[in-house]
């Protein structure tokens, strides 16, 4: 039976878990819900790259990414920062979809995928 590791575990959910050397991460959602698209990205983006730092991978070593957004007229906004913060040549497969996220200030959610490991 393989392990499976959880980081970051409360009583609703863990912010990442790992399995076969595959990387699951939570939702991420902006700290300071009061910024603009640009800044929410920024803020899920970088909490994305400690949590895989943390678990053993990269944002080179995204399998997946799944990204909601509360209006898509932030679609372009949101991309600028996406694209600027991809790994070049590295992008994953990526669906975006509009979506009511759960606390109204929220503009941006992200789920990714990744390996782990070499």
């Amino acid at each position: 039976m393989t392990t499976i590791q959880r980081f970051h575990t409360g009583p609703r959910l863990s912010e990442a878990t790992v399995h076969n050397g595959t990387a699951y991460l939570a939702g991420q959602v902006a700290a300071d819900a009061k910024q603009d698209i640009s800044g929410q990205t920024r803020q899920v983006l970088a909490a994305i790259d400690k949590l895989l730092a943390e678990v053993g991978s990269d944002k080179s070593r995204i399998l997946m990414a799944q990204i909601f957004i509360a209006d898509l007229a932030d679609f372009a906004g949101m991309n600028a920062v996406w694209d600027a913060w991809v790994a070049p040549g590295n992008a994953p497969c990526r669906a975006t979809v509009e979506a009511t996220l759960a606390k109204p200030g929220w503009r941006v959610e992200i789920v990714v995928t990744a390996a782990v490991g070499a």
